[in-house]
Order: C-alpha cells, then sequence, then structure tokens
C-alpha cells in the first residue's frame, strides 16, 4: 500500500485534526515507513512458531469460587442513614 497526501488529508478529516504542511509530509513518510517495515517482517518464516499472547510463558492461576462474605443484613444496613423492611431508603429520583 502506498500512502500519499490524499491518504493523509483523509485521516486528517476522520481524526478531524490540521495538519501543517510540513506535519502532512512527515505524517505521509512515517506511516510509509511503518508500513514498509510491516512488509519485512510478513517476509519472515514463522511456520512451527506457536502464537504468543505473551513474551513469556504465563499461565492462569484459577482457583475455586468461596463464599466468604458472611455479613447479616442487619450490620450493612446499621451504617444507613434510612431503612425500611430490611432495604436502604434513598430519596425518590423519578416522578
Amino acid at each position: 500500500m502506498q500512502i500519499d497526501k490524499d491518504l493523509v488529508m483523509y485521516l486528517e478529516k476522520l481524526g478531524r485534526i490540521e495538519l501543517s504542511e510540513a506535519q502532512r509530509a512527515a505524517t505521509e513518510k512515517d506511516l510509509q515507513d511503518i508500513l514498509t517495515y510491516i512488509d519485512t517482517l510478513n517476509e519472515l518464516d514463522t511456520d512451527g512458531v506457536e502464537p504468543a499472547s505473551h513474551s513469556f510463558p504465563i499461565a492462569n492461576v484459577m482457583r475455586e469460587d468461596e463464599v466468604t462474605n458472611t455479613a447479616r443484613p442487619e450490620a450493612i444496613l446499621q451504617n444507613a442513614p434510612n431503612s425500611r423492611d430490611g432495604c436502604f431508603v434513598v430519596p425518590k429520583t423519578v416522578e
């Protein structure tokens, strides 16, 4: 893919930014350099290489779920300014 001035101007429009002519030329060169580098990476032989999501081995540490919250409703409602029938009472927000 070739990066040209029209593409950079289109990206400006998408990003809702304005670049000066010097910034536009620098952006065009930088984007072209990035695409050239990606093309270089695409030439690498990756046959037999497993995909990895991390650069070092990592594994999920799984544990069994255990219910440990033994809070009683009475204890929770002790700190409420207003409560009724085991529920918090809050100001009405919708008419």
